[in-house]
């Protein structure tokens, strides 16, 4: 089972698209305290650029990974990746995630 018993508690983040073209998918993920972005797969290979410091935890299906990011320390990731993004702080988060596409 991919989803958390917990996950209709949580608040969704909040996905804004800034540009698209035709190589590029660029978007902001808000999450508020305790909200996630769902479970899903990654159509592309990406970059996140977090614009905020804290910690984020992914949900892999089998295991909770938190990871400590740092405001413009990016890092990527290949297409196919599937997960849930939690926020276990008590203030927002956001990141900024472009999508690379072929």
């Amino acid at each position: 089972m991919a989803e958390r018993p917990d996950d209709t508690r949580r608040a969704l983040a909040t996905p804004t698209r800034q540009a698209e073209t035709d190589r590029a998918i660029v978007t902001e993920w808000r999450f508020p305290p305790g909200g996630h972005t769902g479970w899903h797969r990654h159509a592309h290979d990406y970059i996140v650029v977090p614009v905020t410091s804290g910690d984020l935890a992914i949900w892999t299906g089998t295991q909770e990974i938190r990871s400590t990011l740092a405001t413009g320390v990016s890092y990527t990731r290949a297409a196919g990746v599937e997960h849930d993004v939690i926020n276990p702080n008590a203030f927002e988060f956001v990141f900024v995630e472009i999508e690379l596409k072929p």
